[in-house]
C-alpha cells in the first residue's frame, strides 16, 4: 500500500508469536531455577542427609518451542482482503471481516497481534521519547543527546529523515522492514496534519504524530500478513486509492480510539514507562479494530 513494499507475506505451520518476541524481558524460558544447583549445607557430593545416595539431579529444562499456528489460520482473512480490494474499496463487510479474522484467527488476539509487531514497539517507542524529549528541553537538545544537533534548525521533514536511523534502523527481517517503512509513511504525512514545526511542539501533536505512526506500522503488518501474494490490487488507480483510503482511515479510527481511551497521556510518560504504553496501545488498538470488524461485518 502506498509507498509500503511488499515483505513476501507469512506462511501457514509458523508460530503465532515469533520465538523471539515471547516476553519483553530475559526471564528463566524454562521456569524454576533453570537447574542450578542447590547452596551447600555440607552434605558430601551424592549423598541426602542420611547418608544414602542421591538420586541424580534432573537436568536443566529446557525452553518449549513455541507451537506452530494452523497452517490455515490465515486463510479467511485473506479470502476476505481480497474480496475487498477486488471491489475498489465498496466491500465494506469483506474488510471487516478480514481484519476481524485477522485478529481473533490469523494473529490469535489482540495480545498476540500486538506482540507480533515486534520493532514497530520499539520504534514507537523512540520516537514517542524523541517527542516528549523536544516538548520539554527543545528542538536542539534533543538532537544534541542522539548527536544530531546539525539538524537543528533544519525542516522538520530533513529532521525525521535524519532520526531514521535511530528510530528504526535498518536491518534484515520483514520486522525492520514494516518499522522503517512506516516511519517513511509518517514523514510524508506530516504536513498534511498541519505539523511543520518541531519548536513549540504541543501535546496534541506529540499524539497525532505517534498515531500516525501506529497507524501505519498496523497496516503494513496486516498487509504483510494477509495482503502480500494473494491480493491483486485494482488495475484502476482511482480504485486502488480508495481501497488504501478505506483500509487506512479503519485502522486510524482504531488507533484514534484507542489513544483516546488510554489513562497516561503520551506527553507525561516517563521513558522506562514508554515501552510498555506503546505495547499497550497496539493491544488496545487491535482489540478495538475486531470490535470495529464484527460490526462492519453485520451491516
Amino acid at each position: 500500500m502506498g509507498t509500503s513494499s511488499s515483505y513476501g507475506g507469512a506462511s501457514g505451520g509458523t508460530p503465532l508469536v515469533p520465538s523471539w518476541l515471547q516476553g519483553d524481558g530475559g526471564g528463566d524460558a524454562g521456569g524454576g531455577d533453570g537447574g542450578l544447583p542447590s547452596p551447600d549445607d555440607g552434605t558430601p557430593p551424592g549423598q541426602n542427609d542420611g547418608g544414602a545416595p542421591s538420586a541424580p539431579s534432573a537436568p536443566p529444562a529446557r525452553p518449549v518451542a513455541p507451537t506452530a499456528g494452523d497452517s490455515d489460520r490465515y486463510t479467511a482473512a485473506r479470502g476476505n482482503f481480497t474480496r475487498f480490494t477486488s471491489s475498489g474499496g465498496s466491500d465494506r463487510r469483506s474488510l471487516g471481516r478480514a481484519v476481524s479474522q485477522y485478529v481473533s484467527r490469523a494473529a490469535g488476539g489482540s495480545r498476540n497481534a500486538a506482540s507480533r509487531m515486534g520493532s514497530s514497539r520499539g520504534a514507537g517507542a523512540g520516537l514517542v521519547r524523541f517527542l516528549n524529549n523536544v516538548a520539554t528541553n527543545g528542538v536542539r537538545e534533543a538532537l544534541r543527546t542522539l548527536n544530531l544537533e546539525g539538524l537543528a534548525g533544519r525542516p522538520i521533514e530533513e529532521i525525521f529523515a535524519g532520526l531514521a536511523d535511530y528510530i528504526c534502523p535498518e536491518g534484515g527481517s520483514i520486522d525492520d522492514g514494516i518499522a522503517r517503512d512506516a516511519f517513511v509513511e509518517t514523514i510524508a504525512d506530516l504536513a498534511g496534519a498541519g505539523i511543520t514545526d518541531l519548536d513549540g511542539l504541543t501535546p496534541p501533536q506529540i499524539q497525532t504524530i505517534f498515531e500516525l505512526y501506529a497507524t501505519h506500522a498496523i497496516e503494513a503488518r496486516l498487509c504483510n500478513d494477509i495482503g502480500s501474494k494473494v491480493v491483486t490490487v485494482p488495475a484502476d488507480a482511482r480504485a486502488a486509492g480508495r481501497v488504501q483510503a478505506q483500509l487506512r482511515d479503519f485502522i486510524q479510527r482504531g488507533v484514534s480510539d484507542a489513544l483516546s481511551a488510554a489513562a497516561m497521556a503520551v506527553q507525561a510518560l516517563t521513558p522506562d514507562a514508554v515501552i510498555g504504553f506503546v505495547t499497550g496501545i497496539y493491544q488496545s488498538a487491535f482489540q478495538i479494530l475486531q470490535t470495529m470488524g464484527d460490526a462492519e461485518a453485520a451491516t
